[in-house]
C-alpha cells in the first residue's frame, strides 16, 4: 500500500524515540484542502481505531484511516537530509496535479474547477 523508504523510516524512528511515548506511531492521512484538493497529513498517534488500516514497514508501525487509503495506495515516502536541513517528500502515483507549494494534490476524480489558486 505505502512504501517508506529506509532514510525515511529511520528518521521517523528517530523523530519517535524523541517524543518518548512508547505507544506512539505513524498515522498518514489525506483531507481536503490545500490549493489542489486534498492534502497530506503525517504525525504521531497513539489511538487507533477499527476503522483504521494498520502495517509494519521496517520496524515502524503505519496508521492509515479508512477514507484516506485509497487517495495513498503506492504512495512512496523519502527523506533526503541535506546541508540546509532535510525534509520529507511524497510522490503519489494517483495525483494527476500537485501544487507548486507540494503539500496538496488533486486525483483523475477530482474536478478541476475545485482547485484553488496556490498560496505560495
Amino acid at each position: 500500500m505505502i512504501s517508506i523508504s529506509e532514510s525515511a523510516s529511520d528518521k521517523i524512528k528517530e523523530m519517535l524515540a524523541a517524543e518518548q511515548m512508547p505507544n506512539l506511531f505513524l498515522r498518514i492521512g489525506v483531507k481536503s484542502g490545500g490549493c489542489s484538493g486534498y492534502s497530506y497529513g503525517m504525525g504521531f498517534d497513539d489511538n487507533e481505531t477499527q476503522d483504521d488500516k494498520s502495517f509494519e514497514i521496517h520496524g515502524l508501525k503505519v496508521v492509515v484511516d479508512n477514507d484516506s487509503s485509497k487517495y495513498l495506495y503506492g504512495v512512496e515516502i523519502d527523506y533526503t537530509d541535506s546541508g540546509m536541513g532535510g525534509g520529507f517528500t511524497i510522490h503519489n502515483p494517483n495525483a494527476v496535479a500537485t501544487c507548486g507549494c507540494g503539500s496538496s494534490f488533486r486525483t483523475k476524480e477530482e474536478d478541476a474547477a475545485q482547485a484553488q489558486p496556490c498560496e505560495d
